[in-house]
């Protein structure tokens, strides 16, 4: 399973699996949040956006 590499990344899983449960519009989902809930089940989504945030950096680099 995957972990999130960043907080954004997290905080994406994290609107997306809220969606999955019906917390809240699929239709606000937009950009990463929008495709993970296309392309990730409840329980990678869930967790991705468990993922401890404290050593995560703001955003992933590109390598």
């Amino acid at each position: 399973m995957a972990k999130a590499k960043s907080k954004a990344q997290q905080k994406a899983a994290g609107a997306a699996l809220s969606a999955k449960r019906g917390e809240t519009k699929v239709g606000d989902l937009q950009g990463a949040s929008k495709q993970m809930y296309d392309s990730m089940s409840e329980e990678e989504l869930d967790e991705m956006a468990s993922t401890d945030r404290s050593d995560l950096p703001e955003t992933a680099d590109d390598d």
